[in-house]
C-alpha cells in the first residue's frame, strides 16, 4: 500500500501496482489449490467485476465462470441496509463442482453469510471465498476468508470496481470517498 496520496475524489488507499501484485499472488495460490479440479468462479455483482476479471485471468486451471447479483447497499447510502436481495441468479449448476466466490469486500459479512448458507442448497463440493478487501473492524458475522487482498480502515472506499451510488467503479485503484463530498451531495445520483 502506499502512503496518502490523494487525488479529485478522496485519498489513495491502494494504488493500482500493490493491487495488480496482490491479485496475481492470489491466483497463484488459488492454482495451486484447484489444479485440474472442477471449479466454478462466482463472481458477485457488480462490486466484484474489475477484481473478478483481473483474478480469473491469473488463475491457471480450468473454471466456469458464473454471476450472482446481490444488493445490500441502497440508493446513496455508505451503509448496509442489512437486508440481503438477490438480484440475479446462477443459471449453472453448482452440484459436484467447488465454488469460488469473487467478492470485493467483506464489511459486516451479513451478506456473504447469506450467500454461502444459500450456495450450500444447491450441493457444490465446497465453498471458499475470494476477497479483495476486509474490514475486520466492521464484523457482525464472522466469514472464513480464504483468500484476501488487504485488509482496510473502517472507511468508505471506490474505485477498482467499488462504487457510490453507482459511480467511480473504473478508479484503477482504491480511494476513500471524502465524507463531506457525499453530504453535500455532490455526487450525481442515478
Amino acid at each position: 500500500m502506499t502512503g496518502p496520496v490523494t487525488n479529485a475524489i478522496g485519498e489513495v488507499l491502494i494504488d493500482e501496482t500493490t493491487i495488480s501484485r496482490r491479485v496475481a499472488e492470489l491466483g497463484a495460490q488459488i492454482t495451486a489449490e484447484y489444479h485440474g479440479e472442477p471449479l466454478v468462479a462466482l463472481a458477485v455483482l457488480k462490486g466484484s467485476f474489475v477484481f473478478a476479471a483481473d483474478l480469473l485471468r491469473v488463475i491457471d486451471t480450468p473454471l466456469a465462470v458464473e454471476f450472482i447479483g446481490l444488493r445490500s447497499y441502497i440508493g446513496g447510502r455508505t451503509s448496509t441496509s442489512g437486508v440481503v436481495e438477490i438480484t440475479n441468479d446462477v443459471k449453472y449448476p453448482l452440484g459436484g463442482h467447488h465454488v469460488l466466490v469473487v467478492e470485493d469486500i467483506v464489511d459486516t459479512g451479513l451478506t456473504l453469510d447469506y450467500l454461502v448458507k444459500n450456495l450450500a442448497t444447491r450441493n457444490p463440493l465446497s465453498i471458499k471465498i475470494a476477497a479483495l478487501l476486509h474490514k475486520p473492524s466492521r464484523t457482525i458475522k464472522p466469514i472464513q476468508i480464504d483468500y484476501l487482498g488487504f485488509e482496510i480502515p473502517d472507511e468508505f472506499v471506490i474505485g477498482y470496481g467499488l462504487d457510490y451510488d453507482g459511480r467511480y467503479r473504473n478508479l484503477p485503484h482504491i480511494a476513500v470517498l471524502k465524507p463531506n463530498d457525499a453530504q453535500l451531495g455532490l455526487f450525481p445520483s442515478r
